[in-house]
């Protein structure tokens, strides 16, 4: 199988782009597919809190860090790549893999991409779906609503809506339901992946002292967000030959 990279990033803070990884982490575990992540939060990220022995920090806009990512993706072992673009740097992001030489090596079949576009319910972030456009041809591109603050995402305006999406005909919607705030929070306080939590384990694997009713919470909405993934076609489109019928929750 040819190395995948899925990135995962936004041109606009506050829209739950980490917590879209950290679920996606814990999907790929479940499926049992060997992955390792990055967080571009350079200095301090939030993704390796919650996943430290299979993240690395990284500078994404450092050439040295840029290489510690590309020139290792038939190297490690990983099959899937993750990495967490930190928020407002979407474009500059993908600006400098097309100029380190990266999207070519995408065309020509070397490596498997996919983009985790995750928008917010205002206008101006759907006019990043424009700015991202050069970039997502021949790529699997994932537009992701994440219903983190329940919102409308346009559902009050049609023609809104459709004239940014009709640009992207090949884009794949994917919707992210809301976890109950109560649950999420003490996910937080846990500081564990959320399969983690569901398990009622700590980071080091001793017994945990989660509420048995939130972690139900959480098991649902991460089944939920699996059963998007699934219906996305994720692993089909970026791990053909290694996509299983596992469900999208580790215990």
């Amino acid at each position: 199988m040819k190395p995948a990279v899925i990135m995962i990033g936004a041109d606009k803070g506050g829209v739950g782009k980490t917590t879209i990884a950290r679920t996606m982490l814990d999907y790929l575990r479940a499926k049992s597919m060997p992955t390792r992540a990055f967080d571009a939060e350079w200095p301090r990220g939030t993704l390796k809190r919650f996943h430290p022995q299979s993240t690395e920090m990284v500078d994404i806009s450092q050439i040295s860090d840029q290489m510690k990512i590309i020139d290792s993706l038939v190297s490690s072992g990983s099959k899937v790549s993750v990495i967490d673009i930190r928020a407002g740097l979407l474009s500059p992001t993908l600006r400098a893999m097309e100029d380190s030489g990266f999207f070519d090596a995408v065309r020509a079949g070397e490596f498997n991409f996919g983009l985790f576009h995750v928008i917010g319910p205002s206008i101006s972030s759907l006019e990043e779906i424009d700015e991202v456009k050069p970039y997502t041809e021949g790529s699997n591109y994932f537009v992701v609503k994440n219903f983190i603050n329940e919102t409308s995402f346009f559902d009050y305006d049609p023609a809104v809506k459709a004239n940014y999406f009709q640009r992207t005909k090949d884009g794949i919607e994917i919707n992210i339901p809301k976890l109950t705030e109560m649950a999420y929070e003490q996910v937080e306080l846990a500081g564990v992946p959320f399969s983690t939590f569901i398990a009622n384990k700590t980071m080091d694997g001793r017994p945990g002292n989660y509420s048995l009713v939130l972690r139900g919470y959480v098991r649902t909405w991460l089944m939920q967000v699996a059963n998007e993934f699934e219906k996305a076609g994720v692993l089909k489109r970026l791990a053909p030959s290694d996509s299983g019928s596992a469900t999208g929750v580790a215990s």
